[in-house]
């Protein structure tokens, strides 16, 4: 799977919120106030993305309408272990380190990763 621009993710990422079949217009209106784009970029962003095979273009009536062909958390998983495998050696500990060194981790978002730790190593019978 092919890695999204980050203009192209911010199209993906309205269509999978839609959770249907969505038209341009209404990509468009989900548009960031600050980051409204024409209809022939937004057109050419789905064109993209179409090509990749991460939207299928259906006719409904007069309007094309973009439906998802890859599921967010496929997409989420495959890009996250890319990050992890470029910027952190493979290491989740680099990883965590990374974001607690730079204070970016709450005392509550330590309690959840513990929780979701704990939840892991349940499932998997450990």
């Amino acid at each position: 799977m092919k890695r999204l621009p980050d203009s192209e993710l911010e199209i993906m990422m309205i269509i999978w919120d839609y959770n249907k079949p969505v038209t341009r217009f209404e990509i468009e209106e989900r548009m960031e106030k600050g980051k409204k784009l024409s209809p022939t970029t937004i057109l050419s962003f789905l064109s993209r993305l179409q090509e990749k095979g991460f939207v299928e273009v259906r006719k409904s009536g007069k309007n094309n309408v973009y439906l998802a062909l890859v599921e967010r958390e496929d997409y989420r998983k495959v890009e996250s272990r890319n990050v992890l495998k470029r910027l952190y050696q493979n290491s989740a500990r680099n990883f965590l380190a990374a974001l607690y060194d730079g204070e970016s981790l709450s005392g509550e978002d330590l309690r959840e990763l513990e929780e979701y730790i704990s939840e892991k190593r349940r499932e998997q019978g450990k």
